[in-house]
């Protein structure tokens, strides 16, 4: 340990000392059978934040728990359902308060609870939890896409705890609510754990989802209480009332629990991050320390574990971790990380979540995961057996890595992002009102769960004719399923299917929004680590044909982008400029590809595309340079677009330290001269239809967002533009007309905080 914290490669180090925990008496209408069962898993008191948690949920009130990672916020929230659920005597919440009504079925004997989990592997990890803590008898079920007949029987008409995700709540659950009646109307509870996690447009589908929930509950005649938990929030309140549709929810963020010692280390690769990563993974786990190394890719992930196993010299063993594994391969894995018999494990975020697994002593991040909410959420894997903890996190070379590596105070004293939720994005509202019409019919009363965007989301759908009236209810009249049409990662409907055109099976899914410059014809498809070519492209037919195929270079797609505002929503003086914020229509087509060696990154050629034009409406912050600036600055028409250019990049690769989105959550256009505005313009939009509220977060903070870019592009010590201020990875035309010292003139006579 000693041995790398003197590494030239550290450039800063934070310690924080081991704190004592606060304990409490176990609530006094805790059920003695679940206590006896909470205390011989080695649980003899609780914290006192949970207790009071615990008091809330027990009297029938909505709340949320903000603690840090491992401080105990599952049992906050299993003591009431267990009181309600596991018992022989089961414990029902108390009477009525004025922020929740009575239920209608109170009396009713059986109750139940549902617990809703971002990721498969955190579900499995609570129905763990719940063997070791509950009572033998408690009936428990998981159900997901991975469960067979017989599972999601016992889940429909046994089980008393209910453990799923919101995918399965759509697809399977709502729609079918009359065979899900029993669960539905005896429910008690429902827990959201991870909650900050639904933020943008997954978001705002959850946050129609959880209304579509509470409709039929009521329905059905129960009233849940909802529990809400997250190891990161700063407007818990604010968020948690949004995504639910509720006027109000109260926070417990008081963190009773102890924390052992622990070491975060701030470390800039000597050669490539990957390297440096693959190097520290092999000598931590031969120091006998059990780690986590956290990647942005599956890629990455099958890499670094397999080089860091080569490098290894003890007989330890090395393995990766990511989405698309089948479900016993999760489960073998996760098995062994709890029994120690694998010593590091390279993981993409699929295992950041709430995966309580014990005796992990490090943990690396690989490149800083473009949230503080983020970052302390895996940082906290570490440490969770009590022994004090490391934390090492590498920088990338792209501007937000650098920029905090320079200010790393930002890290350690910021507060983590509020999360950015707009659930009544039309283009997620309208399909789940169609979707909600067709499990029950829609009528005026329904704007309890909707809010005052549901009567005219409703009149638009009868206009459209996908809803039709009959008196003042709206019914679902098409043969299909309203549920089909939603993607719950996206606004943009249906996926295109990545089709191997030897076999038939689909590869994969891609947003229908990002297919023209994922799988254009010609394109190189990357999926778990394999490279498949493009064949064919049917957007109508919601297909790509591809092949496997080792061509030894990558494709980058170039686009052709231009904007119009709609609506200026807000605007205010910046600098001698101002900064707006409102709607937009963005116009946009792929034009064509470059084909780069896959070693060198150097171009080979390049090839036209004839594709399709796009436009969305979606929501944009943008800043207008007046002609005052640009004559100060001598800038002539070539370089104010290089200038600007070069701006907007290294902005939209900073905004995720002001919004909690990474960049490509959201794009950019910038031109010498908007009709629209009559000035130079830099534009960063939503990437979404409808708006995210990414855009709009951005609006707020503009000024400490382009104080930011301008100190980044003053600070990079590169000559002429690199991956670390003004060169982006997704830009549409191969990062063409930038000019880096046009962009730092040209911020810095634009910042109001200099």
């Amino acid at each position: 340990m000693s041995r790398l914290l003197a590494s030239p490669q550290v450039v800063y180090l934070d310690h924080r000392k081991a704190a004592a925990g606060r304990s409490c008496e176990w609530p006094s209408w805790f059920p003695e059978d679940c206590r006896r069962a909470v205390e011989a898993a080695g649980i003899h008191r609780p914290w006192q934040h949970q207790a009071r948690f615990a008091e809330l949920a027990r009297a029938g009130r909505h709340a949320a728990m903000c603690t840090a990672t491992a401080s105990g916020k599952t049992l906050a929230y299993l003591l009431p359902i267990m009181a309600a659920t596991a018992s022989a005597t089961p414990v029902l919440p108390q009477s009525p308060t004025p922020d929740r009504p009575a239920s209608l079925r109170d009396s009713l004997h059986r109750n139940t609870a549902l617990y809703l989990a971002p990721t498969k592997a955190l579900a499995h990890d609570q129905e763990r939890v719940c063997c070791e803590v509950g009572p033998t008898d408690w009936l428990v079920s998981t159900l997901d896409g991975d469960s067979d007949e017989a599972e999601r029987r016992f889940a429909r008409e046994q089980a008393r705890y209910v453990l799923t995700n919101p995918d399965m709540l759509h697809h399977t659950v709502l729609p079918s609510h009359d065979r899900w009646a029993g669960l539905l109307g005896s429910l008690r509870y429902v827990v959201i754990d991870e909650a900050h996690r639904y933020r943008g447009v997954f978001g705002a589908h959850v946050a129609q989802i959880i209304r579509r929930l509470r409709r039929l509950c009521r329905m059905h005649g129960a009233d849940p209480v909802f529990l809400l938990s997250s190891a990161t929030s700063t407007n818990a309140a604010e968020a948690g009332a949004r995504l639910l549709g509720v006027e109000k929810i109260n926070v417990v963020d008081e963190d009773c629990s102890p924390h052992p010692g622990r070491d975060v280390v701030l470390w800039q690769p000597a050669e490539s991050m990957s390297s440096d990563a693959t190097g520290l993974v092999a000598d931590l786990a031969d120091a006998g320390l059990q780690t986590i190394c956290f990647v942005a890719s599956r890629s990455l992930a099958e890499l670094i574990s397999a080089h860091a196993q080569d490098r290894v010299t003890s007989e330890v063993q090395v393995a990766s971790y990511r989405s698309g594994y089948l479900p016993e391969d999760r489960r073998r894995i996760e098995a062994r990380l709890q029994d120690g018999s694998i010593r590091a494990v390279v993981a993409t975020n699929a295992l950041e979540l709430g995966v309580d697994i014990s005796g992990m002593d490090a943990v690396v991040i690989a490149g800083y995961p473009g949230r503080l909410s983020a970052m302390w959420q895996q940082a906290g894997r570490a440490g969770r057996s009590g022994r004090d903890a490391l934390v090492v996190l590498m920088a990338r070379e792209n501007p937000l890595d650098q920029y905090l590596f320079g200010h790393p105070e930002l890290l350690f004293t910021s507060s983590v992002e509020s999360t950015v939720l707009h659930p009544d994005n039309p283009y997620v509202l309208g399909p789940h009102l169609a979707a909600a019409a067709q499990e029950a019919y829609l009528s005026p009363t329904d704007e309890e769960f909707y809010g005052p965007a549901f009567t005219g989301m409703c009149e638009m759908l009868v206009a459209q004719n996908v809803l039709r009236r009959r008196g003042n209810r709206l019914f679902w009249t098409r043969p299909e399923r309203a549920v089909d049409a939603i993607d719950l990662r996206s606004a943009a409907g249906k996926g295109i299917d990545i089709i191997d055109v030897s076999t038939g099976r689909v590869v994969g899914v891609v947003d229908e929004a990002a297919a023209d410059r994922t799988v254009h014809p010609g394109a190189v498809y990357l999926h778990q680590g394999d490279q498949w070519l493009v064949d064919e492209y049917n957007p109508t037919e919601h297909h790509a044909l591809v092949h496997r195929d080792l061509p030894g270079y990558w494709t980058q797609p170039q686009s052709a982008s231009t904007v119009r505002i709609l609506q200026e929503e807000k605007r205010r003086d910046f600098g001698p400029g101002y900064v707006a914020f409102g709607q937009v229509e963005l116009t946009e087509q792929v034009v064509g590809y470059l084909r780069r060696d896959e070693i060198t990154n150097d171009v080979w050629d390049s090839a036209a595309l004839d594709m399709p034009t796009h436009t969305m409406i979606t929501q944009a912050c943008w800043w207008v340079i007046p002609d005052t600036v640009v004559d100060d600055l001598a800038l002539d028409a070539v370089h104010l677009a290089g200038a600007a250019h070069g701006a907007e990049h290294t902005a939209i690769g900073l905004l995720p330290m002001f919004s909690p989105c990474d960049r490509w959550d959201v794009g950019g256009v910038s031109t010498v001269m908007l009709p629209d505005t009559g000035a130079c313009t830099i534009v960063v939009h939503d990437g979404q239809a409808g708006g995210a509220g990414f855009a709009e977060s951005g609006f707020n903070k503009a000024e400490e967002w382009w104080h930011a870019t301008a100190v980044r592009l003053a600070q990079c010590g590169c000559e002429s533009g690199c991956p670390a201020c003004v060169v982006s990875p997704k830009c549409g035309n191969a990062n063409q007309m930038l000019n880096k010292a046009a962009a730092a003139a040209l911020t810095a006579a634009m910042d109001p905080l200099a």
